[in-house]
């Protein structure tokens, strides 16, 4: 009797994300893989993008001796094998994260380029087919020439690449090569180890998104590329009741009435609170904070801005500007406006100068010019991630 055919099982493929530098230059304070770039650190960016992979089996860390606290706070609840502590040099902790594995073809990477395209781990997998190992280039279009303080003669560009990680290869082989390699020589990256070994490295095409992160500009440049931004409005209407002044934006001015609500009734606080909750699409502020739900009678609106606000920043959000148009007759806002500019400022954490704030009246029309409430507009703009 003929049996079925055996189907081979695909190669077990592991990534190594190699974070055990110490390096500062990008500034922050701390060591640049555990610095946030659009509200995650940098490193956790390279880990998503390498565990989201289909392809990808597990993904295996390499830190420094004392960042395992840094290394928790960047990557929270996300179920990673126990990491590897690295070595003295770049080599050593690539040797130390490699007899870890157990794998057939390793992804090695640096955590100091974090977005890495789906597009480019597919190719590297599928050039180990014919070859010991794969890395990604972009081939260089600049013109190069040799000098210091004077120019010097122009160096032919045919066939010079500019070399990516991640880097693929067979698992053993490139172990092998690590534990062949002369340690008087510093390796540039592991596609050099390879190739002094005898080991066949195919060359396909990277993306200009794998750019090493170094300096502080190029975090700069990061945070631009992957925000987008995101503008909402809010509207907000409140009538007059009994009393002697009125809410506006966190400033209490006298009146000869109050506003009317189950909170404070700070019409443009409300109103900012619902343009903030619309930039990340998280509702409106009665959904937040029910009126029906008597703890917030008389409640202060600045909790209700402070918590869009946070949310906002929990979702990775960072406030550009706001603007408020306060729509009444009276009381005159002109002599208060600096006052409610400044105190919104700061219950957002921005500058006054990212705060508009603007008044005008409907001339004696509806609601607002027959003096029966206030009505207040807002529009915010955030930056979001666009991951």
């Amino acid at each position: 009797m003929t049996g079925k055919p055996t189907i081979a099982a695909p190669p077990r493929v592991a990534a190594l994300i190699v974070a055990a530098g110490q390096g500062v230059r990008s500034g922050g304070g701390l060591p640049k893989q555990y610095r946030p770039i659009g509200g995650k650190a940098m490193i956790a960016h390279a880990i998503d993008a390498l565990a989201g992979h289909p392809a990808i089996d597990f993904v295996q860390l390499v830190i420094g001796h004392d960042q395992a606290e840094l290394l928790a706070a960047a990557i929270g609840e996300r179920d990673l094998p126990a990491p590897v502590v690295g070595g003295a040099s770049r080599r050593d902790s690539v040797i130390a994260g490699l007899e870890a594995i157990e794998a057939e073809i390793v992804l090695i990477h640096d955590a100091a380029r974090p977005f890495l395209p789906a597009g480019v781990i597919d190719r590297l997998i599928a050039a180990m087919d014919g070859s010991d190992g794969a890395v990604p280039t972009i081939p260089v279009a600049d013109t190069l020439a040799r000098g210091d303080a004077i120019l010097g003669e122009t160096v032919p560009r045919d066939g010079l690449h500019r070399i990516q990680t991640p880097q693929a290869f067979r698992r053993d082989a490139i172990l092998a090569a690590h534990r062949a390699w002369d340690a008087s020589r510093e390796a540039t990256d592991d596609a050099q180890v390879a190739r002094a070994a005898g080991l066949s490295v195919a060359i396909v095409a990277g993306d200009t998104a794998l750019d090493k992160l170094t300096f502080a500009g190029d975090f700069d440049t990061a945070e631009r590329r992957i925000m987008t931004s995101r503008t909402a409005q809010g509207l907000d209407v409140h009538g007059f009741a009994a009393g002697d002044a009125v809410q506006l934006g966190g400033v209490r001015i006298a009146h000869d009435r109050a506003l009317a609500g189950h909170s404070d009734a700070d019409v443009a606080l409300h109103a900012l609170t619902d343009a903030l909750l619309g930039t990340i699409a998280a509702g409106d502020i009665g959904s937040h904070f029910p009126p029906s739900d008597p703890q917030w009678k008389g409640a202060n609106s600045e909790i209700f801005l402070a918590h869009a606000r946070e949310l906002v920043a929990r979702a990775g959000g960072i406030i550009d500007f706001v603007d408020l148009t306060i729509i009444c007759e009276a009381p005159k806002v002109g002599p208060h406006r600096e006052a409610i500019r400044d105190r919104i400022a700061a219950m957002l954490g921005v500058g006054a100068g990212q705060v508009s704030v603007k008044a005008t009246t409907t001339e004696r029309l509806g609601f607002t010019g027959r003096r029966e409430g206030i009505a207040a507009q807002a529009i915010a703009t955030v930056r979001m991630p666009s991951f």
